[in-house]
C-alpha cells in the first residue's frame, strides 16, 4: 500500500468537499507528508473518486502509520488521535470557518450557515460517520407515544492496555474539559481525544460569548452543543431560560435544551455550562397535553401538563418575555417545593434536590414551545442511586443518568446490549440454553429479566421473531425507566399532586 498515493486520494477528497483549495492544497500535502514521515509525494496517476466520507482512505493511512510505528496500534485511542491529526491537515482554519459561517448567516440564512458547518464537520471527519452508522436503532411504541432506542456502538469498550495507560497519565489541566474553547487543534492524549479537525463558531447569547459545535458522535440530525466561553459550572435559573430563547431566536430551526445542573439528574459534564440541540423532532415534542392549564398571571401563554412519563409542563406563546416569566415561575416554585406524599423533598439540610430540564423549540404556527421537565435527585436507603432515577430492576438495560436526550424520549443504551440481546434472542428461539444463572455468565446481569421473558414467550419463537421481541421488551424497560424518573407519576394521585404544585407557581386546571 502506497501511503503517498493515499495522501493524494485524501487531498482529492478534501478539494471535492471544499475543505481546501488553491495554495492550501500544497500546504496540506506537505503537512501530510510530515505526519506520515514521507520525503516526497506520489506523482503518478490518480483515479477519480466520489466518496461521501474519507473512511477507506483513513484506514489505509492509519494502517501504514501503524506499520511504521508512528503510534501504538494496540491502543485504540492512539489510532483515533492519529486519525484526527491526519484530518487536521485538510481542515480549514478556525477563523476561516467562523468567517464563512457568519457570512452565510447574514447573507443567506441560519439554515444555510448551520448546514455549511455541519457538512464541514462531517467531511473533516470530526463527526465520525462510519462509527455512527454501526449504531443499532429502532422505535418502540408506548402509551404516551413512540420512544426511540439506540444501542450506542460508536465508542468501543476500553481494552486492558488503554486502562493501564490511563492510570499512568499525570494529572492534566489543559484543556480543563472537553467543552472548553481551547479544544480545537489539541493533539490529545490516551485519556483525552485529539481535536486537530475540530472547529467551533462564536455566538452571542444575551450579549455573552458562547460557541456552537457539533457532537462527534451525533445521536440525531445536526446534534449540536452550545457552550459558554467561560469554564463555569452548569446553572439553572431565569438567565438559563433567557439564553435558550436567545439561541432559538437566532436559530429557529433548532431545538435547544439544557441538562439539569445537579448530579444524578444532570448530564455527564456538570463543570462547564452548555446546552444541547439540533435539527430534530424528539418523541416528547410529539406528546399530547393531558391537562390544559389556566395561566392568568402570564398573558399570552398557553399551558398544559404533558402526557409524558417524565413530569413536564408545556408553555406555548409568541412572546419570549412572557414564556420566560412563566418558565421562571415554575422553576423558582419548584426549587423550594416539597410534597412528602409523593417523595418530593426540596432540601436535605443545605443540599438542594429540585431542578428542571428546560427544552425549547419554535414552530411557525404555534410560536415558541418551552417544555419544563421537573427533576429531583434525592436518594434513599432503598434507592441509593436516586429515587427518581432508573430503579435497580432496570439497571441491566439502563443504569446511567437520565439526561436531556433521554428525557425527550431517545434512549442511549450501552454497547454490551448488542451481543447480550442477540444471546437472549437465541434463548427465546431455543437455539441456546439459558446460562444466565451460571457463574461468570455474560448474561448474569439479565438473569431475572430472562426468567420473565421465558415465562412470557417460551423458547419456541422463530429467530426473527425472538430478535423483535427482545427489541420490544428493551423499549418497554426504557419506558419504565422514564416512569421512574417522573416526580409525579401518571396516576390519579400523581397527577393530583402535580396540580397542587402548579397552583404554587400560578397555574390551575382548566
Amino acid at each position: 500500500m502506497n501511503a503517498g498515493y493515499e495522501i493524494e486520494r485524501l487531498l482529492q477528497f478534501a478539494q471535492k468537499h471544499k475543505l481546501i483549495k488553491g495554495l492550501d492544497v500544497i500546504v496540506a500535502r506537505n503537512a501530510l507528508l510530515d505526519v506520515m514521515k514521507l520525503d516526497a509525494p506520489y506523482e503518478g496517476d490518480l483515479a477519480e473518486e466520489e466518496l461521501e466520507a474519507p473512511t477507506p482512505i483513513l484506514e489505509n493511512l492509519l494502517d501504514a502509520a501503524a506499520e511504521k510505528g508512528l503510534f501504538d496500534n494496540e491502543v485504540y485511542q492512539y489510532r483515533v488521535n492519529f486519525e484526527a491529526r491526519i484530518m487536521g491537515c485538510v481542515t480549514p482554519g478556525a477563523e476561516a470557518v467562523a468567517h464563512k459561517f457568519k457570512k452565510l448567516y447574514k447573507k443567506k440564512s441560519p439554515k444555510k450557515a448551520t448546514k455549511y458547518f455541519y457538512d464541514l464537520c462531517r467531511d473533516s471527519y470530526y463527526i465520525r460517520t462510519a462509527q455512527i452508522a454501526r449504531n443499532i436503532q429502532w422505535v418502540s411504541h408506548a402509551e404516551y407515544g413512540e420512544l426511540e432506542i439506540t444501542i450506542n456502538l460508536t465508542k468501543p469498550e476500553k481494552d486492558p492496555k488503554t486502562i493501564a495507560l490511563e492510570k499512568l497519565q499525570p494529572q492534566a489541566g489543559y484543556p480543563k474539559c472537553m467543552l472548553c474553547r481551547e479544544n480545537p487543534g489539541y493533539a490529545g492524549r490516551v485519556n483525552f481525544p485529539a481535536r486537530q479537525n475540530h472547529r467551533v463558531v462564536p455566538l452571542s447569547l444575551c450579549g455573552e460569548r458562547w460557541y456552537l459545535q457539533y457532537s462527534p458522535y451525533v445521536y440525531y440530525n445536526e446534534h449540536c452543543i452550545v457552550f459558554c466561553d467561560e469554564h463555569k459550572p452548569m446553572e439553572m435559573d431565569r438567565h438559563t431560560l433567557e439564553l435558550l430563547f436567545s439561541f432559538v431566536g437566532q436559530f429557529p430551526h433548532y431545538t435547544c435544551g439544557s441538562n439539569a445542573n445537579l448530579p444524578i439528574v444532570g448530564g455527564s459534564i456538570l463543570s462547564h455550562s452548555h446546552f444541547q440541540g439540533g435539527r430534530y423532532v424528539f418523541p416528547m415534542q410529539k406528546a399530547a397535553i393531558s391537562q390544559h392549564l389556566e395561566a392568568k398571571s402570564f398573558a399570552g401563554v398557553r399551558a398544559g401538563i404533558l402526557h409524558w412519563p417524565v413530569s413536564t409542563v408545556r408553555l406555548e406563546g409568541a412572546e419570549p418575555a412572557a414564556l420566560i416569566e412563566a418558565g421562571a415561575a415554575i422553576l423558582e416554585a419548584w426549587q423550594g417545593y416539597s410534597d412528602e406524599s409523593v417523595g418530593v423533598r426540596a432540601f436535605t439540610g443545605e443540599t438542594p434536590h429540585n431542578t428542571v430540564t428546560p427544552i425549547l423549540h419554535y414552530e411557525k404556527e404555534r410560536g415558541y414551545i418551552l417544555d419544563v421537565t421537573l427533576r429531583n435527585n434525592r436518594t434513599s436507603e432503598e434507592y441509593p442511586d436516586g429515587i427518581f432515577h432508573p430503579h435497580p430492576e432496570y439497571h441491566n438495560i439502563k443504569k446511567e443518568n437520565i439526561g436531556l436526550i433521554e428525557v425527550m424520549g431517545l434512549a442511549i443504551l450501552p454497547s454490551r446490549l448488542k451481543d447480550q440481546s442477540a444471546a437472549i434472542a437465541d434463548i427465546l428461539s431455543g437455539r441456546a440454553e439459558n446460562t444466565s444463572r451460571e457463574a461468570g455468565s455474560p448474561l448474569a446481569v439479565h438473569a431475572d429479566w430472562i426468567d420473565e421473558l421465558l415465562a412470557k414467550y417460551g423458547t419456541a419463537l422463530a429467530p426473527e421473531a425472538a430478535a423483535e421481541v427482545v427489541k420490544k421488551e428493551i423499549g418497554v424497560v426504557f419506558g419504565k425507566v422514564l416512569e421512574n424518573t417522573g416526580v409525579f407519576q401518571l396516576t390519579d394521585a400523581g397527577q393530583a399532586a402535580f396540580l397542587r404544585f402548579l397552583q404554587t407557581a400560578g397555574f390551575c386546571a382548566l
